[in-house]
């Protein structure tokens, strides 16, 4: 197997100095883990479990005080591979607004490329596929304060995609949006997974967890379940006890267990519980 895209290795971290009343301030207790090229990573836990923390561990925006981040083989803390990293790996925040500096949609998604020097054929090109990517090509001229919310973060999404990252981390940047909003990101994650790019989806949505390629789940700063979406949700009650619940449809079809000894278990989406219930039901016989 190829060297991972991303690794981390025991981090750790703390915004504040430890004292008598805090002896223990860390948000991240040795965190190890990798993510691959054109895999889609899901990592969720309860408030305060150091998701977001450790989100901006995986391009720089934090350095680890104990362990090491990884980008490609350059070293986190290293400055002069910062650029590079930054590059190799984007980061869409929860609030798209406040990654956006220009007055023009185009001209929004086009900043991060113009600033690395791109010639300007090359960076026509690069706003023109980010944005027909996102869906956004229409909305090129438009000024982003007019746009809807998921609008908004399909165009967060594109200025990322105009860098060419190998991996787009996406910090709960479902999490204020309806969800014809969701669906709309939704739809581009599938596009960028299609065309090879990673995907870390840092969310409290257990749905879009459930979506990923594999899910791992932090606690209290620390890495506790680690697996693909069926195995990490085949255990619900090791979810309970740290404060998460399964994906909607997944709860639906342990509920149905409970009731239906035969039912099947496992399900984790809206199609396999409707293909189960289907196959549950009495042939219909010709009249």
């Amino acid at each position: 197997m190829p060297d991972p895209l991303i690794v981390c290795d025991t981090v750790e971290f703390s915004y504040t100095v430890p004292s008598p009343l805090t002896p223990d301030a860390r948000v991240l207790r040795g965190v190890s883990l990798a993510v691959h090229t054109g895999e889609h990573l899901a990592i969720i836990g309860p408030n305060g479990s150091g998701k977001s923390t450790l989100a901006r561990h995986l391009n720089a925006l934090l350095r680890p005080q104990r362990g090491i981040v990884r980008v490609r083989g350059m070293d986190t803390r290293d400055p002069a591979g910062v650029r590079m990293i930054r590059q190799t790996v984007g980061m869409v925040f929860q609030h798209p607004e406040s990654q956006m500096v220009a007055t023009i949609v185009e001209e929004d998604v086009a900043f991060g490329p113009e600033n690395l020097g791109v010639p300007r054929a090359e960076l026509r090109r690069r706003v023109q596929e980010a944005l027909e990517t996102t869906g956004m090509w229409e909305a090129r001229d438009r000024p982003p304060h007019l746009l809807s919310a998921g609008q908004k973060q399909r165009v967060a999404i594109a200025g990322v995609l105009a860098m060419q990252p190998e991996c787009v981390v996406l910090d709960e940047a479902t999490s204020m949006l309806d969800p014809r909003g969701r669906a709309e990101v939704a739809q581009v994650v599938l596009e960028l997974r299609r065309r090879g790019t990673a995907i870390v989806s840092i969310t409290h949505r257990m749905d879009e967890a459930a979506a990923a390629d594999r899910v791992i789940v932090l606690d209290a700063g620390a890495v506790r379940l680690e697996g693909t979406p069926r195995r990490v949700f085949a255990d619900p009650e090791a979810l309970r006890a740290i404060g998460l619940d399964l994906p909607p449809a997944a709860a639906l079809a342990a509920g149905m267990r409970r009731r239906f000894a035969t039912f099947p278990a496992g399900l984790l989406t809206v199609d396999e519980v409707v293909e189960a219930v289907a196959a549950s039901l009495p042939a219909r016989r010709d009249r």
